[in-house]
């Protein structure tokens, strides 16, 4: 199956977005690009109340980084477009005036755990444990390091940077506070998505967008700051560590 992004809108004014990639729901910078367009499509479209974000399969929720795309990562402009494209989701997101559920189903990884805690409410499998790995192959959590931060905290977030190796379970996610719920399994996830979503829809639309605007407060300058993240990954990337890391990844 070939990667996509996809938008399906319900009469109840539920919107799905679900991403797929077949190498573990990776983000190549395509895929970014369509994900922070669409949410913000729907942040515009005045028929859509409750977003509800998803990826396909029912293993892993996403691994991140495309290292497909990485290891061919050769100049500093061609680096910070693609770290860009994961400051694009997480800035889409929140200037999206419209609630977004996340729905996580299995593992998130770097990228992946910054979606899960950019969204506005998330809810998770007992089998959606997850790692900031980005460590590992010489760089960090630079991009999605404000969003994880803002979510779980300094401390567990640098917890999390600096033992980049380990995967923490979904309660542990869940007690710091990137997941709201944790599942038995996915049926049970997603009747709860559901649920949540269709009690959203029926509450006042002006004040769902009022707190998506209060939640969101003091939170302007990411357009810069996660410009500057970007570039400093792309920076990274070009290393020669990273690079024989990513070699051995690979």
């Amino acid at each position: 199956m070939e990667a996509y992004v996809t938008r399906h809108d319900s009469p109840e004014g539920i919107t799905e977005i679900e991403f797929f990639h077949p190498a573990h729901n990776s983000l190549p910078g395509t895929i970014l690009k369509k994900l922070a367009d669409t949410i913000t499509s729907c942040g515009e479209d005045d028929s859509v109340s409750v977003i509800i974000l998803k990826s396909g399969g029912d293993r892993t929720f996403c691994a991140g980084a495309s290292f497909d795309e990485l290891v061919h990562i050769d100049d500093f402009e061609t680096g910070k477009k693609f770290f860009m494209g994961f400051a694009q989701v997480i800035n889409a997101c929140r200037r999206c005036p419209k609630l977004v559920i996340g729905r996580v189903q299995g593992k998130a990884v770097g990228g992946g755990v910054g979606i899960a805690a950019t969204v506005d409410y998330c809810m998770a499998t007992k089998f959606a444990s997850v790692k900031l790995s980005e460590l590992n192959v010489g760089i960090g959590p630079f991009v999605v390091g404000p969003a994880v931060e803002r979510k779980i905290g300094l401390s567990a977030m640098s917890q999390m940077t600096i033992n980049a190796d380990n995967f923490y379970p979904a309660e542990w996610a869940r007690s710091q506070g990137l997941f709201a719920d944790v599942f038995e399994d996915i049926t049970s996830l997603d009747t709860a998505v559901m649920k949540l979503a269709k009690y959203l829809v029926a509450t006042n639309p002006e004040a769902r967008s009022a707190l998506k605007e209060v939640f969101w407060q003091g939170y302007e300058h990411w357009d810069r700051l996660l410009e500057e993240r970007a570039a400093m990954s792309g920076k990274l990337v070009l290393s020669a560590f990273t690079k024989k890391a990513l070699k051995n990844y690979k």
